[in-house]
């Protein structure tokens, strides 16, 4: 079993625990479910965007610790403050340190910059979830999920007001992309292998129809990258370990978007 399977079995059976302590109508009564969403594709495609999506990742398979010590709301701040077009929060708790309490307080202290809650979405309960805790976006990783199960989620996400940001690396993968995805990202890191590859976002780029807003995931670290892959046409860029493994993730965003200037 790799490890994209391990999370994805653990994943069922946090879903099945959340599901026994918080049920939907449970969900459905947060405040914040009924907020209209921010839209980060509108965010993206903005002119002067920065095009930046910050992340706020403590830790990861590959990597391990990256910052143990930072404060969601500290940094989410200083990364809107920035000029981060977008914020994404992890939510996976066994693998990547995150939870539902910081997407909360994410949202909380920016309730104006567009969030997307990064997880493994396998079920429509944690559509809901990301609704009710403040996400305006959800992630859908082409690799977790077959066809069929992704058309079912996108559609269900975009009844609920959110906007769907479609993950691939490979060919295979860009048929598993629909009419409900409204950004695709692609991601230069191999989930199993954890192997790096920009070219991997330019190669797929140009398979993607001119419809969708597309965004580049994993290995981002300067500023000639981003020019290059806005010159194949991408109008966003995650980027989470580059910032998060510095003393101040916000600072690090803050001059990492003027040299993009």
């Amino acid at each position: 079993m790799n490890i994209l399977d391990k999370i994805i079995e653990a994943k069922k059976t946090e879903i099945a625990h959340q599901k026994s302590v918080v049920d939907l109508e449970m969900l459905k009564a947060i405040p914040d479910f009924d907020r209209k969403c921010i839209s980060l594709k509108a965010g993206l495609l903005k002119k002067g965007s920065s095009g930046i999506i910050a992340e706020f990742k403590q830790q990861s398979p590959s990597k391990g610790i990256i910052n143990a010590q930072a404060k969601v709301e500290e940094v989410t701040k200083t990364y809107a403050d920035a000029g981060a077009a977008g914020l994404s929060i992890l939510t996976e708790p066994k693998f990547f340190g995150g939870s539902q309490a910081n997407l909360i307080k994410a949202r909380e202290t920016n309730p104006e910059i567009p969030i997307l809650r990064k997880d493994f979405m396998i079920d429509p309960y944690q559509l809901v979830e990301a609704k009710a805790y403040g996400a305006d976006v959800i992630l859908l990783i082409a690799e977790c999920l077959g066809k069929e199960q992704a058309e079912m989620l996108a559609k269900e996400a975009k009844s609920l007001g959110m906007e769907v940001l479609m993950e691939i690396h490979n060919e295979e993968e860009l048929a598993k992309i629909n009419d409900f995805v409204d950004i695709v990202g692609i991601n230069n890191r191999d989930l199993r292998t954890f192997e790096v590859d920009i070219e991997t976002s330019v190669r797929l780029g140009k398979q993607i129809p001119e419809r969708f807003v597309k965004i580049s995931e994993s290995g981002l670290s300067g500023a000639k990258e981003i020019h290059y892959l806005r010159k194949n046409g991408f109008k966003g860029f995650l980027i989470g370990e580059t910032f998060m493994k510095t003393d101040n993730p916000g600072e690090a965003c803050k001059k990492f978007i003027e040299r993009l200037r």
